[in-house]
């Protein structure tokens, strides 16, 4: 295995994007971590992607994209029957109730628990990136993450999960909050957004302040937060939340915040009426606060250029990044 400071594990998948009026359909190579990995290796972040796909020529082709783009593949895992795919309108958001999941049965979702030497596929890389979609998918998912997680945490790799709710994967009859919690306790770096955390990790909200819809109150509420996160699980230092909010189908406007150690960092703030396309804007998020820490970048460094990050992914079409560090610099 080559050498890497960072390791995404998670689903690989296909995005389609059908427009059945015109029999056509984009086809993308995707999936959360796949998508961290795809922004950090575009800036130079030596990053390997850990999967589990089918032995036939479509996994070769994906596999075949992935590194084209700078990602290591070499501790992918191999078996199982499909990769799985996602139908979702161009430009619409992964939130948005269009989104059609067809994951049963796939490769990854059927990685059996002590079946794979974790200790020996993590190496010595220094961070672990994992997300919530991964435990969505059925209990032994959220049981492998479990296996995982230990295994980095025995090998000493800062670990860091972003907090992605997917309603439409929750339907094993268990609440994220009866299983993230969990998982959350082994991890150094917490991103989402506030209703997110409240979702996932049962952390408080004043939602009649929040429906003033006020950028003071959010950040208030922020904090609030963080510091529950922080106060819970005595791992996490630093938490990350995104505010992307939009009033039209080409409309986004966006800032970030950063909580480390009790001190707050914000972004500027963006506003577009130009998006191309949503789906990876928060896993670039994620990758911008990985290379900013790996960086040795300061509080505000790291908030500035990960909400940068993703501020720029807004007007790359797919679910890749493909923007250089030195555009993002120029946002910033």
């Amino acid at each position: 295995m080559k050498a890497v400071k960072v390791i995404t594990f998670g689903e690989i998948l296909l995005r389609l994007s059908p427009q059945l009026s015109e029999h056509t359909a984009a086809i993308y190579v995707g999936g959360a971590e796949a998508n961290v990995a795809a922004a950090l290796a575009q800036w130079g972040t030596p990053v390997s992607y850990l999967s589990k796909v089918p032995e036939n020529g479509l996994s070769r082709d994906v596999l075949a994209q992935l590194t084209a783009l700078g990602i290591e593949t070499d501790r992918m895992l191999w078996g199982g029957d499909r990769i799985g795919i996602y139908y979702l309108a161009q430009g619409s958001d992964l939130k948005h109730a269009e989104v059609v999941y067809d994951r049963k049965y796939s490769s990854f979702s059927a990685i059996e628990p002590g079946s794979v030497n974790w200790d020996g596929l993590l190496g010595d890389a220094e961070w672990f990136h994992w997300s919530a979609i991964t435990p969505a998918l059925n209990p032994t998912a959220a049981a492998i993450c479990l296996e995982v997680l230990k295994a980095a945490t025995r090998k000493g790799l800062t670990i860091s999960t972003d907090l992605n709710f997917r309603s439409k994967l929750w339907q094993y009859h268990k609440k994220p909050y009866e299983v993230m919690p969990d998982l959350v306790e082994y991890c150094d770096v917490i991103m989402g957004n506030i209703w997110a955390a409240h979702t996932m990790l049962d952390t408080s909200l004043n939602h009649a302040a929040l429906e003033l819809d006020k950028r003071e109150i959010y950040l208030e509420q922020a904090t609030h937060v963080a510091q529950q996160i922080t106060e819970r699980y005595k791992r996490c230092k630093r938490v990350a939340f995104t505010f992307r909010f939009s009033n039209a189908p080409t409309h986004a406007h966006y800032y970030a915040f950063y909580y480390n150690e009790g001190k707050v960092s914000v972004s500027k703030t963006y506003d577009t009426d130009q998006v191309v396309d949503r789906v990876g804007s928060g896993d670039c998020f994620m990758a911008g606060l990985i290379h900013g820490q790996l960086a040795g970048k300061d509080d505000q460094g790291i908030i500035s250029f990960a909400a940068a990050a993703a501020y720029s992914k807004f007007f790359v079409k797919g679910d890749f990044n493909t923007t250089s560090v030195d555009d993002i610099y120029k946002l910033m």
